[in-house]
């Protein structure tokens, strides 16, 4: 076998490109608050590797080679303009280049694209919001881990404090470690990506430099924030235990000024899908609810099929990750099937994401019907999603119309899309999107059109999260160049 020199030349250039990409990505997100992307996917703290393979994905996806030769000008390009906080998008900018027939200038070109984070146009950067967690399970951790990641810039999100239980009967350092360790190993989502200590004296876990707070309490009225220089804080409920507002009204303890759950809520709590219904917040609302990952996952293509095609009625089908609230070996449970041993069965078990669609999408006028199967894998889920349509039409417009929703409309941090003929379960742990369509797997017949929708119900969850807390926060920064309405 004769290795093929060009191709092994042409890597080790785009090697040495990526390279050079990222000491400019890190100071742009350092110094001004900027996050470069690659079709919605952020190469801040990307290894050179990750930044190829980034660039890959526009070709697997948009059918369009895009190489680091062609984005690097436009990174360069930005690094020479007065920027404010933004997240900009530069394999979008390359693909509008090319598309562009003025003949301007990569560095002219640039400067239009982005003008509204510029000069007079520009967000200043401001005071980072402080945040503090309440409960330090699955979803927590990895909350904590995306917080963590953002308070690169020293603007934005600030993970302040965590909130858990008194520790289980040992001394408060060694339930410390613990908690650390949790956050730095996990047996799905792999290592930390940074250094932690921990200091026992002060009850405080440092991560990245950051100093966590983790105050000890059995309940909401225990906790005074301000005591703890904590002011104004976005309260982060993980427990599931309260989800009305009477309950998550406990949270509003001083230096705490607005509560977000990750679970569905109930009564008159505001169930919020990013991407889909957060701009209606209102800027008083004090308590709001991130609804559960299985809504997330189906409101925005649910959103897309009805803006494109209309939608007349549906069944969702969600086959899910077994999750804690589930027994190990077969026990007492209060559920009547939950009780069962999750790692050795497929459990029917009821899910509410098709009736919390009516909170999300209220204009939807569909009747959305579902049910749940929990099966033995630890994460990653799949929804298929069974849409009755208003007009007949065929599966490659579908796909095609889905792949340019995941490119460049309002919903690409929302919406994924893979091509993969062999497309598994595991291949999506760690996606920050909500759902990814699987395109090989889509049906359409006439006016019958069912999707299969693969979602991290951990990780693309907590993204979701963090999105929400960002934009009631005022810190969800516009993107350039702006999405496709």
């Amino acid at each position: 076998m004769t290795v093929n020199d060009d191709s092994f030349t042409n890597w080790k250039n785009r090697e040495e490109i990526a390279e050079s990409m990222i000491p400019l990505i890190g100071k742009l997100h350092r110094e001004r608050d900027v996050t470069v992307l690659v079709h919605s996917r952020s190469l801040v703290n990307k290894s050179v590797v990750s930044i190829l393979k980034t660039h890959r994905f526009a070709r697997q996806i948009a059918g369009e080679e895009l190489s680091v030769t062609e984005t690097l000008p436009f990174l360069q390009a930005l690094t020479a303009l007065d920027l404010g906080p933004s997240q900009i998008d530069i394999g979008m900018l390359a693909a509008t280049y090319r598309a562009d027939d003025r003949g301007l200038s990569v560095a002219d070109f640039t400067a239009e694209a982005v003008a509204g984070a510029t000069g007079a146009n520009k967000i200043e950067c401001r005071e980072g919001r402080d945040v503090v967690l309440y409960g330090f399970g699955r979803i927590g951790r990895l909350v904590a881990r995306l917080l963590i990641e953002k308070a690169g810039s020293g603007n934005g999100l600030r993970l302040r404090a965590i909130v858990v239980r008194g520790g289980g009967g040992g001394r408060a350092g060694e339930d410390l470690v613990k908690r650390a360790s949790l956050l730095r190993r996990d047996s799905i989502h792999g290592q930390f990506q940074g250094t932690i200590t921990v200091d026992e004296a002060n009850s405080t876990i440092i991560a990245n430099g950051n100093a966590i707070k983790v105050i000890y309490a059995n309940d909401p009225s225990e906790v005074d924030y301000t005591a703890y220089g904590i002011k104004d804080a976005i309260l982060i409920d993980n427990t599931g235990k309260w989800r009305d507002r009477e309950g998550l009204s406990q949270h509003l303890r001083p230096g705490v000024d607005k509560v977000v759950l990750t679970a569905p809520g109930k009564g008159d709590v505001p169930n919020i899908v990013h991407g889909v219904n957060h701009d209606m917040i209102k800027p008083d609302e004090r308590i709001l609810s991130c609804a559960s990952c299985t809504t997330n996952a189906i409101v925005p293509p649910l959103k897309a099929m009805e803006d494109e095609y209309g939608v007349l009625r549906g069944h969702v089908e969600t086959v899910h990750s077994f999750t804690n609230d589930q027994n190990l070996l077969d026990n007492y449970h209060k559920s009547d099937r939950r009780g069962r041993s999750a790692p050795l069965n497929m459990v029917i078990t009821e899910t509410g994401a098709a009736s919390a669609v009516a909170k999300a999408l209220p204009d939807l006028k569909a009747k959305i019907t579902g049910s749940s199967i929990r099966v033995p894998v630890p994460d990653v889920s799949i929804a298929i999603l069974n849409l009755q349509l208003a007009r007949e039409t065929t599966r490659e417009e579908v796909l095609d119309y889905l792949r340019d929703v995941s490119l460049t409309s309002p919903l690409k941090r929302q919406i994924d899309f893979t091509s993969a003929p062999d497309a598994v379960s595991n291949d999506f742990i760690g996606s920050r999107h909500a759902s990814i369509v699987d395109a090989g797997a889509t049906k359409v017949d006439g006016d019958n059109a069912i999707l299969y929708l693969w979602y991290d119900n951990e990780f693309g969850y907590s993204c979701q999260v963090i999105r929400v807390v960002q934009y009631v926060s005022g810190v969800e920064y516009p993107t350039y160049p702006a999405p496709v309405a």
